[in-house]
């Protein structure tokens, strides 16, 4: 009579989680102030420099997922360890009970975690759309020739593989953010000689003639990454985006970015949460109605500003109420 595989994994699982209670028991203490290491930089730190706290999210998820082996990425470890709006001690005190049965069971659980896209919760939000993007940029490098990162903040995407792609590489962002990162960049050791940097207001309906200015060609097919910027965005300024976008970009195209829903949009007023971004004059704004035919948004979304519906990955649809978010790729045609 043989083992069931699915047996071995329950069982494997089921360890992992009385390991876990065990260890958590045991060090919450040193796991609150972990919490409250980082979440002091992050936000009143981020406060006193006059930059965004949430791209300090992003740059943790990253780091996060390269600690505990899911995916490898140098350049966010180092940057990471450098920006003064971060504690990477304090990351490691409240995540090592995570990391410890991570690395004894090779079990993910609750955070970072990587899973069918369907089944994704806001606590790994990060880590799973940072895959989904990966995937659409590795599909697209193949036929672009420029990618321009729009808020870029504290990504690093072009500091990894893609640094070694024939990619003209742009990044945009407001000044304050934009030297934040320049610092924090040579600080860590980080080679940036291959991006062109530009300081840009996109509250400014000029601000594309920076873009246009630089060595960017609106003749060449280009990757437009837009990864977390749209949920804090007006309406108008996001149409105004799109539509300065496709109008000085070539055929071929692909704007690659996230639409999140109503229902997460209306989660992050809550008062704890919008506290933490009006710390840091940061604000939600838009969202789109997933609830009952998410694709049918989605579609009706891009047929108003007249782009195309690529690959698209909804994520937490497998809630009654509906995904959460959208990954999208919207083509210039």
């Amino acid at each position: 009579m043989g083992f069931d595989l699915r047996d071995q994994t329950t069982g494997r699982r089921s360890l992992a989680v009385l390991a876990f209670a065990i260890i958590q028991t045991g060090w919450l203490p040193i796991s609150i102030l972990g919490v409250v290491l980082v979440g002091f930089r992050q936000l009143y730190t981020s406060k006193k420099l006059g930059v965004s706290q949430t791209a300090v999210e992003i740059i943790n998820g990253r780091w996060a997922m390269d600690a505990f082996g899911l995916r490898e990425d140098s350049s966010s470890k180092k940057l990471a360890h450098n920006i003064p709006n971060n504690s990477v001690m304090g990351l490691w005190l409240a995540l090592f009970p995570l990391w410890a049965v991570r690395k004894l069971f090779n079990v993910q659980l609750i955070y970072p975690k990587i899973g069918a896209p369907e089944q994704t919760s806001l606590t790994n939000l990060v880590p799973s759309r940072t895959v989904l993007f990966d995937n659409l940029i590795r599909k697209n490098a193949q036929h672009c020739s420029q990618l321009v990162i729009l808020g870029a903040g504290l990504d690093t995407r072009a500091y990894g593989d893609l640094k070694e792609q024939d990619l003209d590489i742009f990044e945009l962002d407001e000044s304050v953010n934009q030297n934040h990162k320049i610092r924090s960049l040579s600080v860590s050791g980080i080679d940036s000689k291959h991006v062109v940097f530009l300081d840009v207001n996109f509250a400014d309906n000029h601000w594309i003639e920076s873009l246009i200015e630089s060595k960017y060609s609106p003749k060449k097919k280009t990757i437009f990454l837009w990864e977390g910027v749209t949920l804090y965005l007006s309406e108008q300024a996001i149409v105004q985006t799109l539509s300065a976008l496709k109008n000085n970009a070539a055929k071929g195209s692909v704007v690659l970015t996230d639409l999140y829903s109503l229902r997460l949009l209306n989660l992050t007023k809550h008062k704890a949460l919008n506290w933490s971004l009006k710390l840091t004059n940061e604000q939600t704004n838009f969202g789109l109605d997933f609830s009952t035919s998410p694709l049918d948004e989605l579609k009706r979304f891009a047929k108003s500003q007249a782009l195309q519906v690529g690959d698209y990955q909804f994520l937490g649809g497998a809630n009654k109420k509906g995904p959460f978010a959208v990954i999208a790729e919207l083509k210039v045609e």
